[in-house]
C-alpha cells in the first residue's frame, strides 16, 4: 500500500529529504511506520473549550482502532473555538479554524483524517477544511452532557439560562436561587444537552453521512462514544485503503436530508450558515431557498429544548437520531451515501422509537410542518431566518412599531429604562450584528425582553437582527437579515416608530414606509458609529472578505477546493 499513499511522496526514497522526513519521525512509532496508512486526528481539546475538553480521551480510542486497522495515528490539535468563552463571538474564527486545519492536513504526510469536535463551530470548521483538502474523512462527534437538576427539575444548559435569567429580570426568582443553579447546570462533559447548535451540527454531520451511522447524540460519558470512537480509527484506514474522499460521496441529495434532519429535530437556525459554507467548498450549489423548498414542510418529531421539553440523553434513551430518521425516511434522498460507502437509508430499518413522548410517531408530530422559514421583503431583500418551532404562534402574522437600538452597546443601556417607549406590540429591532458590522455575527438576536414588561407577564415580543441567535435560544427572532446593515442593508435605515410586517405564513418581512422615502434616508451616526472598524490581523481580513449569511459567512478567497496537492519540497 505504501507506494499508493500520499504520505509516500514524504517518507519513499533514499535521498535526504526523505532520510529527514524518516528520522525526525521515529520517536516510538514501529519501525515499518513509513509504510502504514498515516491517520491525523485533528482534535479540538482544549480547556478554554470547556464542552471539548474530553476529546483527548475520545483520541486515545480513535488511536487505538487506527493501530489495530494497521495504520499510524498522529493527533493533530487544531484551533479550537469555546461559544462560552471566546469573544466577541466564536463565528469570528469558524473561518480561521476551517482555513489553519486545511492547511495543516495539506501541509503534513497525512492520508486521512479523524475529525474529533463538539462545540458549536468545531465540527463546521473542520468540515470545512476536510470538504476543502479533500483527504479522506471522517466525523466523530464528543458528544452532549447528561442532564443537570435543580430544585427536583432538569435544567437544559442554555435554554434554561435564557429562560432563569429573565425570570431574575421578572422578579419571580431571586437572585441566590438563579446563581445556586449555576453548580447544577452542568452536571458532566459533553456539549449543551440541548437541540442547539452543538447537537444539532452533530446529528446534521451524520445526516450528511459524515460519522459512523447511530453514533451522533451519544452522551459525552457513554462508554458506548468511545466504542464507536474506536470503530471510526479503524474506519479511516479503512477510508484510506478505498480512497474514499469527501468529494466522492457528498452530494446535492446529501445536503438534502440534512436539511430533513434538521426540521425533523427542531434544530438550531446556525445550522444554515454551516450547511452553506461547508457545500460552497464543495462547489454544491445550495441557498437559503433549499432549506425553506425542503424543510419547511417537515414535521417536528423530536420534543427536546427549546422547541420542546426534552434534553438530549433522552433522545438517546428513547431511540437515537436514526429513530427520527426512520420516520421520515419518505422524505430522504435514497441515493446519499455515508462515509461507510452505504446508503444512509440502510441503516434505518432496525431503529425503533422507545419512548414517544421524546421521539413523536409521524403520525402525531409535535407540530406538523416546522422547518425552518426564509422570509423576504423590503427589509430583507436577501433574505432572513425564522425558527416558527421556537416562535410564539400569535406571533408569527404581526404588525407593530420598530424600537430601534443602533448597537449591542445602545440596546443594553437602554432595554431596561422605565421611560423606554415600548410595549409588548412593538418590534424590537438590533442592528449593525452581522458578519461585517459586529464583526463575527454574534448570538444576540434573542434580545432580552425589557424588564417592565416581564414584570408584566409578558415572554415573547418580535424581535428582528443581522446576527445569529443560540441553538439554544426561543422565541419569535427573526435573524440572519441580510443584506446587514453595514452592508448596506435597509436595516441600517429603519427609524423608532416604523411600522413593520411579519407574515411567516406567506413568507414576508416588510417595513412600511414609503419607497422613496426609504431611498432619501441614510444610517444614522450612532449606527455608522457602531459598526467594527478593524486595523489589522485577522478581524480586518475578515471585515474586508467575510461573505453575508445568506451564503454560509464564509471569506470569498476560501470557497471551493484546494485539494490535497503540496508542489514543492521544504528541504
Amino acid at each position: 500500500m505504501a507506494s499508493n499513499l500520499r504520505s509516500s511522496e514524504w517518507y519513499s526514497g533514499d535521498d535526504r529529504n526523505s532520510y529527514i522526513h524518516r528520522a525526525w519521525m521515529r520517536r516510538g512509532l514501529p519501525h515499518d511506520f513509513s509504510d502504514r496508512p498515516q491517520i491525523a486526528i485533528a482534535n479540538t481539546a482544549s480547556d478554554l473549550t470547556p464542552c471539548n475538553m474530553h476529546l483527548t480521551e475520545v483520541a486515545q480510542s480513535v488511536k487505538n482502532g487506527i493501530y489495530e486497522a494497521g495504520g499510524i495515528p498522529l493527533e493533530l490539535p487544531v484551533v479550537s473555538l469555546g461559544e462560552t468563552q471566546v469573544r466577541p463571538t466564536a463565528m469570528l474564527w469558524r473561518n480561521m479554524a476551517a482555513m489553519a486545519t486545511e492547511e495543516m492536513l495539506r501541509a503534513n504526510p497525512i492520508d486521512g483524517v479523524v475529525l474529533l469536535g463538539g462545540c458549536d463551530k468545531t465540527i463546521p470548521s473542520l468540515l470545512m477544511a476536510a470538504a476543502s483538502v479533500d483527504l479522506p474523512a471522517v466525523v466523530v462527534p464528543g458528544g452532549p452532557m447528561l442532564t443537570g437538576h435543580f430544585r427536583g427539575e432538569p435544567l437544559g444548559c442554555g435554554t434554561d439560562v435564557w429562560r432563569l435569567s429573565e425570570e431574575v429580570r421578572a422578579g419571580t426568582l431571586n437572585q441566590q436561587q438563579f446563581l445556586k443553579s449555576e453548580s447544577s447546570m452542568i452536571r458532566s462533559k459533553g456539549h449543551c444537552n440541548t437541540m442547539g447548535t452543538a447537537s444539532t451540527m452533530a446529528l446534521v454531520a451524520e445526516a450528511l453521512g459524515t460519522v459512523l451511522p447511530g453514533l451522533a447524540g451519544t452522551p459525552a460519558p457513554d462508554s458506548r462514544l468511545l466504542e464507536s470512537a474506536h470503530e471510526t480509527g479503524r474506519l479511516a484506514v479503512q477510508l484510506v485503503a478505498e480512497d474514499r474522499r469527501p468529494s466522492s460521496f457528498l452530494t446535492k441529495a446529501s445536503f438534502h436530508n440534512a436539511i430533513v434532519a434538521l426540521a425533523a429535530i427542531g434544530g438550531s437556525t446556525n445550522a444554515v450558515v454551516h450547511l452553506l459554507a461547508i457545500a460552497g467548498r464543495l462547489g454544491i450549489e445550495l441557498t437559503i431557498d433549499d432549506f425553506d423548498r425542503i424543510g419547511a414542510q417537515v414535521p417536528l418529531l423530536v420534543n427536546l429544548q427549546p422547541a420542546g421539553q426534552y434534553l438530549m440523553d433522552d433522545l438517546q434513551r428513547a431511540g437515537g437520531f436514526l429513530a427520527v430518521l426512520r420516520e421520515v425516511q419518505d422524505l430522504l434522498d435514497p441515493s446519499a451515501l455515508t462515509i461507510t460507502g452505504k446508503p444512509l437509508v440502510d441503516y434505518l430499518a432496525d431503529a425503533r422509537i422507545w419512548d414517544e413522548d421524546v421521539i413523536t410517531p409521524r403520525e402525531t408530530p409535535l407540530q406538523p410542518a416546522a422547518g425552518i422559514s426564509v422570509l423576504r421583503g423590503s427589509l430583507a431583500p436577501g433574505g432572513a431566518l425564522i425558527k416558527p418551532a421556537a416562535a410564539s404562534a400569535h406571533l408569527l402574522k404581526h404588525r407593530g412599531r420598530a424600537v430601534v437600538f443602533d448597537s449591542i452597546e445602545d440596546f443594553h443601556a437602554r432595554i431596561d429604562d422605565p421611560d423606554l417607549d415600548i410595549d409588548e406590540n412593538s418590534v424590537m429591532v438590533l442592528r449593525g450584528c452581522g458578519p461585517k458590522g459586529y464583526p463575527g455575527m454574534p448570538e444576540v438576536s434573542n434580545m432580552p425582553l425589557p424588564k417592565k414588561l416581564l414584570e408584566r407577564g409578558v415572554r415573547d415580543m418580535v424581535r428582528i437582527c443581522d446576527g445569529r441567535m443560540s441553538g439554544t435560544a426561543y422565541g419569535t427572532v427573526v435573524l440572519h437579515v441580510t443584506p446587514e446593515a453595514a452592508a448596506g442593508g435597509p436595516l441600517a435605515l429603519v427609524q423608532t416608530g416604523d411600522w413593520i410586517s411579519l407574515d411567516v405564513r406567506n413568507r414576508r418581512l416588510d417595513l412600511d414606509v414609503p419607497a422613496e422615502e426609504l431611498a432619501a434616508r441614510v444610517p444614522n451616526e450612532a449606527t455608522v458609529d457602531g459598526f467594527a472598524k478593524p486595523r489589522r490581523g485577522w478581524e480586518r481580513l475578515y471585515v474586508d472578505h467575510v461573505m453575508q449569511a445568506d451564503t454560509g459567512a464564509d471569506l470569498d478567497f476560501l470557497v471551493g477546493s484546494s485539494g490535497p496537492k503540496v508542489s514543492r519540497e521544504s528541504h
